[in-house]
Order: structure tokens, then C-alpha cells, then sequence
């Protein structure tokens, strides 16, 4: 009797496949609670360190660091030193972060609908019930 050959079970078309690791690889870049905050909170303009840290409510310094750094390494953020004294450290956008000006737009677009229908289900279920 021949043993039949084990198959291999594919859960996943090579489609979803594809998209599972590209959105792996935009998460791993920006995903985290604070890289698009900051991201956003750049787009108004470059911002010192302090201005930063207060602008992105809630973020420790030493976060924001280490944010920043992953944030220059992937091309989202540039530093620049001014040679004044004393030396001036600000952080803006770069042209590559403006590529994303469409995932915050639906992603804040969605967050409001999202909170909206929450609301929405919140209010309708703590209302008592009609006699």
C-alpha cells in the first residue's frame, strides 16, 4: 500500500498573503501609539524637542527620543542642528512622510465615523426602557 504524500494545507491565498506582510511592514514602521502623532504634530511646521513633548500630549522624553530616532531611520523625519549658540536641534517632515497624507486622511476619517457610531450605540442603550 502506498503511503500517500502529506499535503500541505494553505490557509491564505498568495493575495492575502502579499497584503498581510505589506501591512507587517507599514505597522512595524509606523505603527505604535505615538509615531503618528508625531508625525502630524510635525506636519504643522518644525518643532524643537520641548515644543514637540508638549504638543504630543502624554509622550515621556524617552520615548519621544527613541520615536524619533525610528522616525529618521525610516525617512519620515529629518533633524536639523543649527550652529547657534546655544545649539539649536529642531525636527520636521520630510517629502517621503507626505506619502501618507491619504492613510491619516482615512484614518482620521474613520475615527470619527467610529466614534460617532459608538456614541450613537452608547445612547441608545443606556436610554430606559418605554412602560
Amino acid at each position: 500500500m502506498k503511503k500517500k504524500k502529506e499535503e500541505k494545507l494553505e490557509y491564505s491565498s498568495p493575495a492575502c498573503t502579499a497584503r498581510l506582510t505589506s501591512l507587517d511592514d507599514a505597522l512595524y514602521v509606523i505603527g505604535g501609539k505615538w509615531k503618528l502623532k508625531i508625525i502630524i504634530a510635525l506636519h504643522d511646521g518644525a518643532k524643537r524637542f520641548n515644543e514637540l513633548q508638549r504638543t504630543v500630549l502624554g509622550i515621556s522624553a524617552r520615548v519621544l527620543s527613541n520615536e524619533l530616532k525610528d522616525l529618521e531611520m525610516n525617512g519620515f523625519v529629518k533633524r536639523k542642528v543649527q550652529p547657534d549658540i546655544p545649539v539649536t536641534v529642531t525636527y520636521e517632515v520630510t517629502e517621503y512622510s507626505h506619502t501618507l497624507q491619504n492613510v491619516l486622511d482615512a484614518l482620521s476619517e474613520w475615527g470619527i465615523k467610529h466614534r460617532a457610531k459608538i456614541r450613537k450605540e452608547r445612547s441608545v442603550s443606556t436610554k430606559p426602557a418605554k412602560k
